[in-house]
């Protein structure tokens, strides 16, 4: 079954051709659109079958022995470069290969990626199911984005990941900026893209340095280079350092961490399942799982370590405070992904991979889920996305309102639920490893308190509370059709048993970060090694961070559904700083005067009147000058060219002609084809020989 793992990808490219290229064909022939059901049973069944085939991989993987836990198998032989000197003075040839390669980490990937990825599907079909003009482009682009996101997680080298890297972003373009004719949406979508070129950038010169003092881009290759080159951490910044903080920038783009952050917020312009796909099963966890593949690099360079967790807390406490002050309902969650990426992130700067990847498991559920649900209510609310025209929807959304309850509570960190388990390990962590410090501890747990203020404040202003629904929209409320039922609840089983796959030390065995092990085998053994320490200690910690946790519950229960004029006082009392985080700290407008209008106001400055005629002058008598002055040289040195070659070079050549010319009559005169006459010169050329010796020996 192993030896089939290629197909995984391969299904949903076979989905985006069919619905693609079958969609583009029927309309520029007939005008009409592919029928619906057509559309449905290839784009969700193409994602039924690679996660069925996800499902027996895995399964086949738990059947070997753990330390041999890796199967790699090569497509085809994809690029036959020159040879390269690395840095070592050894010859290396630039060979990449189109391969796959299995293993826990990937697996996991694949299993998240298929599982939610197949549920957002289903979901589409009934959220999508007023759309008319290109329903089919929609979910050809669905398909795409999941082989691309599937090619990423399953590559066995680096560049191979890059291009499903590269193609994550691609689809997110195309998905954000779905509504052609709405301008914020292709805004956000230029906008995504954009910033993610700027990560990329960082990718790529990372690789260019990984090939470079490695001669492969192979990971298996690579990472034994990794250990072999450095069998310690670097004490100073070295080139595992450069490599792993280039890494780091391209991570930081596609999984949105300061300073490369800001696109996704905007992405809230796509449709909602869209959302889902991005901030849930695929894209944003592209840099979580890409600095996790990469541990036996990150493990030997402290320094970006340190950058890293330092990075992740901060992204996780900025976007935290931004979301408790959102009104837009997709807004608090997408600013909750961020938050939770830097969690993820905090956790890889500590040491602790495993703890990062279990969050990144958890949460692909929970977030799903209430992405989802606000899908649900917005549909439900005629695209109604303002909190502040919501409240007491819980009536009318009854299967909305407790799926997303366990979402909320379970990313809130309620005992008992997904999110619990994963972010007490990652606070665990963040205080008893090598890497770690009480002071990662303090901001994660305070994180943690905010995310269940502002997580419960989003549901009492949805579904609780005094109705704030205009007449029209409140005489057509209700609940969505099953097609969109199904997965909240499938999502909700798994936002509440997910979790108990990564028991804390003092509850029991924790499975999944056992099962993780052989993929971090060639990370530095120091790293991720926790400090030995009582359970009462881990105990102590965890009951802190409940506390606050139902803290924040408490504070949201108490301002936004008891005493809701209280908020509105504390708003007014503190309105300058409550305008300042509203706004986002000003951050995408200040990017916009650093490098948008900035460019802009340069451009006008430099096509002013005055400035246009300088500009024109200096191309006239600099930049022709140079040209015409270059072409005038090249000219003389052609004439110049010309004459050494008349006069000296063919004069060499014909004097030799001449001389061999000369010889050769004086040659033709002894060739006559006489036999005897070649006797008589052979016989005299004895005589002579024979005299030559006989007068040597006198």
């Amino acid at each position: 079954m192993l030896n089939y793992i290629w197909l995984i990808p391969l299904f949903p490219l076979l989905g985006f051709i069919l619905n693609g290229g079958f969609g583009l064909w029927k309309v520029a022939r007939t005008g009409n659109r592919p029928a619906k059901p057509f559309v449905y049973c290839v784009a969700c069944g193409s994602i039924l079958f690679s996660l069925l085939l996800s499902l027996s991989c895995f399964w086949a993987l738990l059947q070997l022995d753990p330390d041999a836990r890796i199967w790699e198998i090569e497509i085809f032989s994809w690029i036959h470069g020159p040879a390269i000197q690395t840095v070592t003075g050894d010859l290396a040839n630039f060979h990449i290969s189109w391969g796959f390669q299995l293993d826990p980490l990937s697996a996991v990937m694949i299993l998240v990626v298929t599982g939610v990825g197949f549920l957002i599907h289903v979901y589409s079909i009934g959220y999508m199911a007023e759309e008319e003009e290109g329903f089919y482009r929609f979910f050809a682009y669905m398909n795409l984005f999941m082989f691309m996101m599937l090619t990423l997680v399953l590559a066995n080298n680096y560049l191979l990941m890059f291009v499903g890297w590269e193609g994550v972003g691609l689809c997110s373009y195309l998905l954000i900026g779905y509504y052609i004719h709405k301008k914020s949406a292709g805004d956000a979508a230029k906008k995504a893209f954009v910033v993610n070129r700027i990560g990329d950038f960082g990718f790529i010169i990372g690789m260019l340095m990984i090939f470079t003092y490695f001669g492969s881009l192979d990971f298996t290759e690579v990472f034994q280079g990794v250990e072999e080159m450095f069998p310690t951490p670097e004490t100073f910044w070295g080139p595992l350092c450069w490599i792993a903080l280039l890494l780091f920038i391209g991570a930081a783009g596609k999984s949105a961490q300061i300073p490369l952050y800001v696109w996704l917020p905007d992405a809230m312009e796509g449709p909602t399942p869209v959302s889902a796909l991005i901030h849930a099963a695929t894209m944003v966890t592209a840099g979580v799982y890409m600095v996790a593949r990469s541990s036996a690099i990150y493990s030997r360079a402290p320094d970006v370590l340190l950058i890293v967790v330092v990075v992740g807390l901060g992204t996780a406490l900025l976007a935290a405070s931004i979301a408790m002050f959102q009104q837009d309902i997709k807004r608090v969650l997408a600013y909750s992904t961020v938050s939770q990426l830097g969690y993820m992130f905090a956790a890889l700067g500590v040491g602790a991979a495993a703890a990062g990847i279990f969050h990144l498991m958890t949460h692909a559920f929970f977030k799903a889920l209430l992405f989802l649900g606000s899908g649900s209510v917005i549909a439900a609310l005629h695209h109604e996305q303002d909190m502040r025209k919501m409240g007491g929807l819980k009536k009318y959304l009854p299967r909305t309102w407790w799926t997303m309850g366990i979402a909320t509570l379970a990313i809130a960190g309620v005992p008992g639920l997904a999110g619990f388990f994963s972010k007490d390990e990652i606070l665990w962590r963040s205080f008893s490893n090598p890497e770690g410090h009480a002071v990662f501890w303090l901001v994660g747990v305070l994180v943690a308190g905010m995310t269940a203020f502002y997580m419960m404040r989003m549901m009492f202003l949805t579904f609780h509370g005094e109705e704030r629904l205009s007449p029209e929209v409140a005489s057509h409320v209700h609940e969505s059709p099953s097609v969109m039922t199904v997965p909240l609840v499938i999502l909700a089983v798994g936002s509440v048993f997910a979790g108990y796959l990564g028991l804390p030390a003092w509850l029991g065995p924790n499975v999944f970060e056992h099962f993780l092990e052989p993929a971090f085998e060639t990370s530095y053994h120091g790293a991720g090694a926790s400090v030995q320490a009582a359970h009462s200690t881990e105990i102590l910690l965890t009951l802190v961070s409940v506390a606050l946790a139902g803290l924040g519950i408490y504070l949201a229960y108490h301002f936004f559904l008891k005493h809701k004029a209280k908020a509105d006082q504390l708003r007014e009392r503190f309105s300058g700083l409550h305008q300042v985080i509203y706004n986002k700290y000003y951050v995408d407008e200040a990017y916009d005067v650093l490098f948008v209008s900035g460019g802009t106001g340069w451009g006008r400055f430099f096509g002013a009147k005055n400035w246009g005629r300088f500009l024109s002058a200096f191309d006239n008598n600099v930049v022709d000058g140079a040209v015409n002055n270059s072409a005038a040289m090249t000219k003389f040195l052609a004439w110049g060219s010309g004459k050494v070659d008349i006069h000296l070079v063919d004069r060499i050549v014909n004097l030799v002609a001449e001389m061999f010319e000369s010889l050769s009559k004086v040659l033709k005169k002894i060739q006559t084809g006489l036999v005897q006459r070649y006797a008589l010169f052979f016989v005299i050329g004895i005589i002579l020989v024979i005299s030559f010796y006989l007068y040597m020996g006198v």
